[in-house]
């Protein structure tokens, strides 16, 4: 019952998270998996995939509905991470689990350390938009979802700042759908795992995940999007501060 609690709780706070700030819940879902839940890293990332997909395609239909995604950018850019997500989901399964640990804690550092540096997701002055750029990060951003189990839409917001000239809600918006495809794709080559994995703990945590995701979009119409930033990245560095601490010990 203790824990089945404890999956509630992680879920309504992944959800919050992912409803508000456009990414950022599965760089929660996977440490609340593997230290609240008993997952180990390897069953972590891809019950993290399923539940950000979830959480993602609820969120994004609140987002849609209030006009913040561009359905054609989008795509493409979500297009160009669906080869390297299935494949880094391959190989994910054959990594070992501390150096998965290690880098799922960099990852989360890095991007907290970049979410505490917003003037570095100001848009180009020439607002253009350079294709190739965009292709390298969505493939990039693909690579990082396959791997590791994170939607990557911590990183995908800025990148659509920065890459494609969005606005900011059209970039929370639109990173929704990105983490949508990326997430399914690395799926589709982990259906082997996702069969073995604990559905008693997951399916409670997919519920409060939507539910929050919906009071999540709720919050970041009312609050600044650069305090709930700031909140986040400094639990995302002690997130990752213990997740490395934990592995080299």
């Amino acid at each position: 019952m203790t824990v089945l609690i404890l999956a509630l709780i992680a879920g309504a706070v992944v959800g919050l998270t992912l409803g508000a700030l456009g990414g950022g819940g599965s760089v929660l879902a996977v440490p609340a998996l593997i230290y609240l839940l008993g997952f180990t890293p390897a069953a972590a990332t891809t019950a993290s995939l399923i539940i950000v997909t979830a959480t993602s395609l609820t969120a994004l239909y609140a987002h849609a509905r209030a006009g913040h995604v561009r359905w054609k950018a989008g795509a493409a850019f979500a297009a160009a991470g669906i080869l390297p997500a299935a494949a880094a989901g391959a190989a994910a399964t054959h990594m070992p689990q501390t150096v998965l640990t290690v880098a799922f804690a960099a990852i989360a550092a890095l991007s907290a350390i970049k979410m505490l540096r917003p003037a570095a997701t100001a848009r180009p002055k020439d607002g253009g938009v350079r294709p190739g750029k965009a292709a390298g990060a969505g493939a990039g951003l693909g690579t990082l979802t396959g791997l590791l189990g994170v939607g990557g839409g911590f990183l995908a917001v800025p990148a659509l700042v920065t890459v494609l000239a969005f606005e900011m809600e059209a970039a929370v918006g639109t990173s929704l759908l990105v983490i949508t495809v990326n997430s399914l794709a690395s799926l589709a080559t982990r259906s082997g795992a996702a069969a073995s994995l604990d559905w008693a703990l997951i399916g409670p945590f997919i519920g409060t995940a939507i539910l929050g995701a919906w009071d999540g979009k709720r919050i970041a119409a009312k609050v600044s999007a650069t305090h709930l930033q700031r909140i986040f990245a400094m639990v995302l560095l002690a997130v990752a501060a213990f997740m490395l601490a934990d592995a080299v010990t």
